[in-house]
């Protein structure tokens, strides 16, 4: 349900009559909607000024101007967004205000809505699941990998253990818009590094996923070898990448990378939803993944398929473990900008490995 709320915010000026032209004493009213719709109402009054306009978020060009003060904005998406007034004066000059809104969702999607995958599947035992019950991540699975510097893609983030929580039975990952050591956001990334490693088997994904330029969310794999022998050569299998921005909600990604006579190596395929997005509703990602190949599924529907025998692709033949994360910009799906909306959130509701009997 989206809250009603007035918000007043005044920037920092003296009290006295000013004749000299410039704008002071500005007070802005902000009523937020009260249910089933995202029309915000903004009222901006200031001494000695002839022009109001409105900024949302980052943008550099004003939502709206007008001399009354008075705006309505729509916000069509939950989040939490950036309002900035500025009242100019006859100087030219403007002072301004800025506030932080919060929008939510007044029909967000639940843990029942998707699709579903069995707990037991013919010819396979299952060997590792968790559920993410209780209101902790469980330790004894999952371990944070935090901090910046791009992660090798130019990625904008700090991931931190603070983005991370388990209610409801569902695992949440938050990518935030704020700056943290001189990150201007923060996610969080998860590995079972050291705690939960495998070779082979059908792995269940099932999770909902963020949307919004700039935002990458994945579940994949890597080598434990990647210790030793580093990247590529320990090998790299991507259950599901999204780019989000640009109407690429829909799709997903399935792809290897290997070391290939020192050089890098790599083979995808993608998945595109008939129709919708993948924040809609929950999905399951899935792999099976034997001595001889490794196939991609998205709700039971394969759409990718790797031969994993030639001499060249070893790694594969070796144990791995998983990471869970947000990335928020990078080469791959370009920055944030003033469409994306903050916080995002993946929710994993469980993952499940089986092996063959």
């Amino acid at each position: 349900m989206v809250s009603f709320l007035l918000i007043f915010f005044a920037s920092c000026n003296d009290e006295k009559t000013d004749d000299s032209g410039e704008p002071s004493n500005l007070v802005v009213e902000v009523t937020l909607p009260q249910s089933g719709t995202g029309v915000v109402q903004i009222q901006a009054q200031a001494n000695n000024t002839i022009e109001y306009r409105l900024y949302i978020g980052t943008e550099t060009q004003a939502a709206a101007s007008n001399t009354s003060g008075a705006f309505e904005y729509t916000f069509s998406n939950p989040g939490t967004y950036m309002i900035s007034v500025r009242a100019y004066g006859t100087s030219g000059r403007y002072i301004k205000a800025d506030k932080q809104i919060s929008i939510s969702d007044d029909d967000p999607v639940t843990v029942g809505e998707g699709y579903v995958t069995p707990m037991q599947y013919d010819g396979y035992q299952l060997v590792w699941n968790d559920e993410f019950e209780g209101n902790a991540l469980n330790s004894q699975n999952w371990s944070y990998e935090t901090g910046a510097g791009g992660w090798g893609n130019n990625e904008l983030q700090y991931y931190r253990q603070e983005n991370t929580s388990v209610s409801g039975g569902v695992l949440t990952i938050e990518a935030r818009k704020e700056t943290y050591q001189n990150s201007p956001y923060t996610s969080s990334r998860l590995v079972t590094l050291g705690k939960k490693s495998f070779q082979y088997g059908r792995v269940d994904i099932r999770a909902l996923l963020p949307e919004g330029q700039g935002i990458w969310p994945a579940l994949w794999m890597l080598g434990n070898s990647i210790q030793t022998v580093g990247w590529p050569k320990c090998g790299e299998t991507d259950i599901m990448e999204m780019i989000g921005g640009s109407g690429r909600e829909n799709t997903v990604y399935g792809t290897l990378h290997w070391d290939n006579n020192n050089s890098h190596a790599q083979y995808g395929q993608s998945y595109t939803l008939p129709s919708g997005n993948f924040g809609d509703e929950y999905h399951v990602f899935s792999i099976i993944w034997d001595a001889n190949k490794i196939k991609w599924y998205v709700n039971d529907i394969k759409y990718n398929e790797v031969d994993i025998t030639p001499a060249h692709m070893t790694e594969f033949h070796e144990q791995f473990f998983f990471i869970f994360n947000i990335a928020v910009g990078g080469a791959w799906p370009g920055n944030p900008d003033g469409s994306t909306v903050f916080p995002q959130q993946m929710n994993v509701d469980y993952i499940r490995v089986f092996q063959a009997n």
